[in-house]
């Protein structure tokens, strides 16, 4: 079974470029990031056509994630379980996480897959980090409450934490920024402590992954990017990894997202 996540970074923009990867990675679960879509724009007809099933939660031009799935789409649940999104009280986001469309559940071929959209915090010591940390304290209250580490479980998405310095390409360039600070790897950590497995790190230990660059400076050409979406798998599920790769391919190309889609295999149970 092979499980993708992915950030498109506007699923309108990348409809195209999504269903072509669809038929060429054949991926049974793909979980997407930042669709920037509301529910009733979600592109249903066009996953239908590609054999998927679709489950989005979105708010319109910004966040949203989705799962696409042809081994069946069950018992979804969004925004953690709290019911419909509170209405924001600003335009800017990242700042009220339960305003905002980025947690989506369901159950896939008899495998519960989680996809997530992390806020980015922006800097250091403002309203948007300390909004992103508790976004983490209730991802992880929910999964207390809602799930078990001794379930089959997917947990994928753009996490915007890169764990350790071996997931970024100069880790001097982060000293005193987000993504890399100390509270947001303990977040991560605690993820992991939890009962979650890092997917693509017990496949590749070494460094220089990356699965975001900045679209500036050609940034991807030179190899400057980011770890920064992950799958965290349960460690049932890690006892079936097979393999577990970064598609950076489909980073090229005429209007790319930013970030590539990352994909693992589970041999069957």
């Amino acid at each position: 079974m092979r499980i993708a996540t992915w950030n498109v970074n506007s699923l309108r923009a990348r409809l195209d470029k999504v269903v072509s990867w669809l038929a060429t990675a054949q991926p049974d679960v793909l979980l997407m990031q930042e669709t920037k879509l509301a529910d009733e724009a979600a592109p249903d007809m066009a996953f239908g056509m590609a054999g998927y099933q679709l489950a989005h939660h979105g708010e319109g031009r910004w966040n949203g994630v989705a799962v696409a799935s042809r081994v069946g789409l069950q018992a979804v649940v969004a925004n953690f379980g709290a019911g419909p999104l509170r209405p924001g009280s600003t335009d800017t986001p990242d700042d009220e996480p339960a305003a905002e469309a980025r947690m989506i559940a369901a159950t896939c071929g008899g495998l519960r897959v989680v996809s997530l959209y992390a806020p980015n915090g922006r800097e250091l010591d403002t309203p948007f980090y300390a909004a992103k940390l508790a976004w983490f304290d209730e991802l992880l209250a929910w999964l207390r409450s809602s799930a078990s580490p001794d379930e089959p479980l997917v947990l994928g998405g753009d996490m915007n934490v890169a764990p350790a310095d071996l997931d970024v390409y100069d880790p001097a360039m982060y000293v005193g920024t987000t993504h890399t600070s100390p509270l947001e790897r303990a977040a991560f950590q605690a993820l992991l402590d939890w009962g979650l497995v890092d997917a693509y790190r017990l496949r590749h230990p070494e460094g220089g992954r990356f699965t975001w660059w900045d679209y500036r400076a050609g940034n991807f050409h030179k190899g400057l990017g980011m770890r920064i979406d992950h799958l965290l798998v349960t460690r049932a599920l890690a006892d079936r990894l097979v393999a577990a790769e970064i598609d950076r391919d489909a980073r090229k190309g005429p209007t790319p997202s930013d970030h590539a889609p990352m994909w693992i295999d589970l041999a069957d149970a």
